[in-house]
């Protein structure tokens, strides 16, 4: 039986197969190998899928080394970086597709070796053949981890998404889910869209998150604050030229600027990214302090260092997405899917503190009694 004719798989497309996509790729054949027995899942079952149920049915990429392969193969192929927790990827067979550069490659990102891009020769698809690719394969659901910083491209890849009838997973600091033209696009086509920029599951924003708002909730005043980033994979690399990262500074600052009391002023927040560190592959340090005053106007601060694998952080709320957008699309929904966006996402179309969003995920999913 050929994927698409299971209708109880979640086929899904994905779009930039890197260190993300590697952990989302070995997720789902190690939910599959291991059932209940699998460590950190988000969300075990939701809407009555699993991340099992995710089948992945196409990649495309730009890099010579992923172009052409089985996913399976590509999500291992350098210049990915990512911890293998699951070696068995022989189920994973959906080719990798070369697909258009536009501003998915930085300059910088063709001179850096093993752990920058080494552009592929094969002829770029066009915007019909990615679409054809879209609708042979019977893809319903388009997760998109590209390079911060490529708004043309995923802006392609959106359009593509719509005129093959997928929803839209959207995992990047590129506003999508989160602008109005673009979720009018989505609405008008009768197609969900989810985003933007995720929060990892247990990563800088989330925790810099819960600590503003435990400050908020205890009546302490936050004066000042500052995550400073580093990390040593692809994506930090791509993100060493600032001109790429407007975006995400503005999409992680938001996410923290909305958990506060009232919003600080720019010269007393910085939140991003600070430097790339070849050695640590795919782990982030982050290094997160914020000064305040308690009653009486006593002061108080706090520092806290946060090490993590970063991909993994992010697959596994990719996996409760891919799955948001099959409940979406089971419903007949289009649009911004608001209520799953809060929660998984930095940069969503209606900010919601993290225990609401939390539960309006699960009512959203129709698991309000997890």
């Amino acid at each position: 039986m050929k994927s698409h004719e299971n209708p109880a798989l979640i086929r899904t497309a994905i779009v930039g197969v890197g260190n993300c996509a590697s952990s989302v790729v070995q997720g789902i054949s190690y939910c599959r190998a291991q059932g209940d027995r699998a460590v950190g899942v988000s969300f075990p079952a939701l809407g009555g899928y699993t991340p099992a149920d995710i089948e992945i049915v196409a990649g495309f990429d730009v890099d010579a080394r992923k172009v052409g392969l089985p996913i399976g193969a590509a999500v291992l192929a350098d210049p990915n970086c990512t911890e293998r927790f699951h070696d068995d990827l022989s189920e994973q067979r959906a080719l990798v597709h070369r697909g258009p550069d536009l501003d998915g490659v930085a300059a910088h990102m063709l001179t850096h070796g093993a752990r920058g891009f080494a552009r592929a020769d094969a002829p770029a698809l066009t915007r019909d053949q990615v679409i054809a690719v879209l609708r042979e394969t019977g893809a319903q659901v388009v997760l998109v981890f590209l390079p911060v910083g490529a708004q043309e491209a995923v802006e392609f890849y959106a359009d593509c998404a719509l005129a093959a009838g997928c929803a839209l997973v959207n995992g990047i600091p590129v506003f999508i889910a989160s602008d109005p033209a673009w979720g009018a696009k989505f609405t008008a086509a009768g197609l969900p869209v989810l985003g933007d920029d995720f929060k990892a599951q247990f990563g800088a924003t989330i925790v810099h998150r819960t600590l503003v708002d435990l400050a908020k909730m205890r009546g302490v005043t936050v004066d000042r604050t500052y995550q400073l980033n580093v990390g040593g994979n692809t994506d930090f690399l791509n993100m060493s030229d600032p001109a790429r990262l407007t975006r995400k500074r503005e999409s992680k600052t938001e996410a923290v600027q909305s958990a506060m009391s009232a919003p600080l002023d720019g010269n007393d927040i910085r939140i991003g990214p600070s430097d790339y560190v070849p050695w640590l592959n795919d782990r982030k340090v982050a290094y997160i302090r914020l000064e305040g005053r308690l009653f009486g106007g006593a002061r108080t601060n706090i520092e806290l260092r946060l090490d993590v694998e970063d991909s993994p952080n992010a697959a596994a709320e990719a996996l409760t997405a891919i799955r948001c957008a099959r409940i979406a699309l089971d419903r007949g929904l289009a649009g911004p899917v608001e209520a799953a966006s809060a929660f998984l996402f930095k940069h969503p179309p209606q900010q919601m503190n993290d225990t609401e969003a939390h539960n309006a995920l699960l009512d959203f999913a129709g698991d309000s009694t997890c």
